[in-house]
């Protein structure tokens, strides 16, 4: 490849990421507070016990933690009690 082609190449790149900035950060973000809702489940686990309300630990329940927050958590809970 020639210096052109390494220029153009390494252009695409710079301007692929720049694009993808926003959405990339997002993801970002969406992943960190899925992973503080791992951690949050995990700890409620013990404290659900003690009530009667049991969440499973895992990548779906975090994600709508993650996505939905405290609202999400609420839904959570209303759907392990229409179910039970």
């Amino acid at each position: 490849m020639s210096g052109w082609g390494w220029w153009a190449t390494a252009g695409l790149i710079v301007l692929t990421l720049v694009l993808a900035r926003r959405p990339l950060s997002t993801l970002g973000r969406l992943i960190a507070r899925s992973g503080i809702g791992m951690v949050f489940l995990w700890l409620f686990q013990g404290v659900g016990s003690l009530m009667g309300v049991h969440l499973g630990v895992n990548l779906v329940n975090s994600f709508v933690l993650g996505a939905l927050g405290i609202p999400g958590f609420a839904l959570l809970l209303l759907t392990q009690w229409a179910v039970h």
